[in-house]
Order: structure tokens, then C-alpha cells, then sequence
């Protein structure tokens, strides 16, 4: 696919770790120009992408956001809205109060809204856009310990059918992936920890873990590039029919879909 996506410019949230830093890469390898966005400046960023500090939960920056890219990038064609977050919640959902609510949904909802809306614009007027959501798998089947993770998300979906069909009919296309257990730095160092504490080495902790969560039929948990592949095919040409679709890519953990 390469440059598959010249020309085309980008805004990623959550851009500067994990699953976002991998998508603004792969979107600058195609040729996109690329503005990640976070919370905090980001050390390290590959060749093409640019940077600007955003909290997308708080609505006058989801508005500074929208018009800066539009000044750096002179407009916007490409929306990845991947900012969010989960809390495992050990006391299960009678230990998460109304203030954890509304947090988990802030992150993982809507920043995505906010600042949607106030992309869209410039895309009804050029008569064409972009968008992707990034869910995540737990949306369709909730683990314990993440109801509000699980129940934001699964608004998220909702959210992003709604859109997807209110924008069809003009030139915009929306779509959303849920991934599932994904190896990004964080989680590697989670299971760094979880080796030290019984006593063996790094892949003995991994396959234990994978076999807690029930075991993931492909043999492996995904990373950061098997996510951002799938995310920038729905972004370029090649997906030009695909729109109001949710891509579960979990390995085949999912019992039903």
C-alpha cells in the first residue's frame, strides 16, 4: 500500500504511545502528513509526524485541536480517534462510584464526540473525511473489573454507527476496530513485573497470562502494527465501501461476534 495515503492529512489521538504511535507511523509511511496528540509531550516521534498537546476530554481543546490542524495541515481528510483509557476496578462495579464514571466515559467517549464535531465541518464542505474509532473488544464482552471501561466503549460503538450513518450521504466515511489483548510498552512491562514476582522469565509469564484471559486461539496476543495495519486500510482508498462496520481483531478470543 505504500503511499497509498499521499496527500491526505491526519490527526491521531493518543498518538505518541502504543497503538497510536503505531498508527501515526504507518499513516506517515503512506505518504499522509500526520499530527499525533496527547496529553504530554511526546520524547520520540518517527519521521513525518508532527505534535501538539491535547486533552481531548476537556472541549476547548478538542476546538484548539481541530483548528490547528487545520492551520499546520490545511485541513483534515484522516480522524483516528484512539485516546482512551481503562481502570481495572478490583471492587467490581459496586466499588466504582459516579466520579469514575464519568471519567471512563470522558476518555473513552467523549473526547471522541467533541472533537468529531469539530472536525467534521471542513469535511461536509470538501464533501469527503475519514474517521475511525478505536473500541476495543471488551465493548462486546466485558471482563471483570472493567464494566465502565466495557460499557464506554460499547457506547463508543454505538456512537460511531450513529455517525456513520448520519455522514454516508456525505462523502464521509466512519468506521471503528476493537482490538483485543494487544502487547503495547505498557503491557509488556506489566508482565516484566508479573516474571519477577513468580520466579521465571518473560514468554512463561506471557503464555500464563494468555491462558488467564482464556487463551487466544491464534497462538499470540496481538501488537501495535497488527492494529495500525487494519487501521490505516479502512483510512485509504481500498476500504472506499466500508462504512458503519466494527472490526474485532482479538486473535479470535471473541466467543461470538
Amino acid at each position: 500500500m505504500k503511499g497509498n495515503l499521499s496527500g491526505k492529512r491526519a490527526i491521531v489521538t493518543g498518538g505518541t504511545r502504543g497503538i497510536g504511535a503505531e498508527i501515526a507511523r504507518q499513516l506517515a509511511v503512506e505518504g499522509a502528513a500526520v499530527l499525533a496528540t496527547a496529553r504530554k509531550p511526546a520524547d520520540d516521534l518517527p519521521p513525518g509526524v508532527l505534535f501538539t498537546t491535547a486533552d481531548v476530554t476537556v472541549p476547548e481543546d478538542a476546538a484548539r485541536l481541530a483548528w490547528h490542524a487545520a492551520e499546520v495541515l490545511g485541513g483534515v481528510d484522516i480522524l483516528v480517534d484512539n485516546a482512551g483509557s481503562g481502570t481495572l476496578r478490583p471492587d467490581g462495579l459496586l466499588g466504582t462510584d459516579d466520579a469514575a464514571w464519568w471519567h471512563t466515559l470522558e476518555v473513552n467517549l467523549l473526547g471522541a464526540v467533541r472533537l468529531d464535531r469539530a472536525v467534521l465541518p471542513g469535511m461536509i464542505e470538501r464533501g469527503h473525511g475519514v474517521i475511525v474509532h478505536i473500541s476495543s473488544a471488551a465493548a462486546h464482552e466485558p471482563g471483570p473489573g472493567v464494566v465502565d471501561y466495557s460499557a464506554a466503549k460499547a457506547a463508543l460503538s454505538s456512537y460511531s454507527k450513529g455517525l456513520a450513518n448520519e455522514m454516508a450521504g456525505k462523502g464521509i466515511r466512519v468506521n471503528r476496530v476493537s482490538p483485543g489483548v494487544t502487547l503495547t510498552a505498557k503491557v509488556e512491562t506489566g508482565i516484566a513485573k508479573l516474571a519477577a514476582a513468580q520466579g521465571t522469565d518473560f514468554e512463561t509469564a506471557l503464555q500464563r497470562w494468555g491462558e488467564g484471559l482464556g487463551g487466544i486461539p491464534i497462538g499470540r496476543p496481538g501488537t501495535p502494527a497488527d492494529i495500525a495495519a487494519l487501521v490505516v486500510f479502512l483510512c485509504s482508498d481500498q476500504s472506499a465501501w466500508i462504512t458503519g462496520s466494527d472490526f474485532v481483531i482479538d486473535g479470535g478470543m471473541l466467543k461470538a461476534n
